[in-house]
């Protein structure tokens, strides 16, 4: 029977790994997607998502995550959450709501609270120590404050043909309170659609969210077009239209797969996924951006994969 997974950056590696064993054993699709997410929040070393994530202006780890089902349209997301374990969860158990299904700020903290979400200190000392760092280079060094904005999102299909989608953030890095990107955006951020497929976003969400591009890619898909195709078609014509309306364009990347476990991605930066199906193992690849609108495909080196390792656990000096 098919089915796959494909998430945002090597950070959601492990992560499709073990949803790839709960869907060959038969887990449904928004199970496996909650347990992948989870596994992304909860590790301390990932400075965009969860647990480790790095705060706003103040100093406050601030969350956002959307999930939604792919069966009967169901949308649940949470934004500016603070001090929850997990907030995919929290915007899982809200797609559930008929209303109310998106809630904000303490809205969303304290309904997490109310349902017994695991409530925990998310802002750890070395994302305290990145930050205070990073305020002593604005005032030295005349830094810009911002830096960073990778979403880890994940779509997924089981063997019954069901998908589920799901984002999780941290968002921008020193953004002002209150702050929400794309990721929790319905068609911005993630969009899905059992009978076709799904997709979902990653980068700057204020350029993100200027193009419907999640919905654009599964609405090309149900056309037709391959997710591949789709998304090409999609983000390049939407990167270069940006620029010319808007004179600049953020960094962002998008995922696909439609209900055949079929794959594809497009990126204007150096973009790193992960990607498995009932043929191919769980797979990380590297992306950037071809010649004529195309994309270039490659799987990560040893090399790059020891680097990156090295990287996110170097020592905060």
């Amino acid at each position: 029977m098919t089915f796959g997974t494909i998430a945002t950056w090597r950070m959601a590696h492990d992560s499709v790994v073990e949803a790839t064993k709960l869907l060959e054993s038969g887990t449904n699709a928004s199970d496996a997607l909650e347990v992948a997410i989870k596994q992304v929040e909860d590790y301390p070393f990932y400075k965009s998502v969860g647990y480790g994530g790095l705060p706003n202006a103040k100093g406050i780890l601030e969350m956002d995550a959307a999930f939604m089902n792919g069966d009967t349209f169901q949308i649940g997301a949470v934004a500016g959450i603070v001090d929850i374990k997990n907030p995919i969860s929290v915007a899982k158990k809200l797609s559930e709501e008929k209303f109310n299904s998106f809630l904000v700020g303490e809205g969303a903290t304290q309904y997490a609270k109310d349902e017994g979400f695991e409530v925990k200190e998310m802002l750890t000392e070395r994302a305290k120590k990145i930050w205070e760092k990073r305020i002593e280079d604005m005032k030295s060094k005349q830094l810009n404050p911002y830096d960073g904005h990778d979403t880890v999102g994940v779509v997924t299909l089981d063997q019954m043909g069901s998908m589920s989608v799901g984002t999780s953030s941290s968002g921008l890095f020193m953004k002002k309170t209150g702050r929400v990107g794309d990721s929790p955006l319905s068609g911005s951020g993630f969009y899905v659609d059992s009978t076709i497929g799904g997709a979902a976003a990653t980068g700057l969400g204020e350029d993100l969210m200027k193009g419907i591009l999640s919905y654009e890619i599964v609405r090309k898909m149900s056309e037709g077009l391959s997710p591949q195709e789709a998304c090409d078609q999609t983000v390049y014509p939407f990167h270069d239209l940006l620029t010319k309306r808007y004179g600049k364009a953020g960094a962002f990347s998008l995922i696909a797969m439609n209900k055949k476990g079929e794959w594809g991605v497009a990126t204007n930066v150096e973009f790193t996924f992960s990607v498995a199906n009932d043929t191919t193992k769980p797979t990380i690849f590297m992306a950037n951006r071809g010649e004529n609108q195309t994309t270039s495909i490659t799987p990560i080196t040893k090399e790059w994969l020891d680097a990156y390792e090295k990287r996110i656990k170097a020592p905060i000096e």
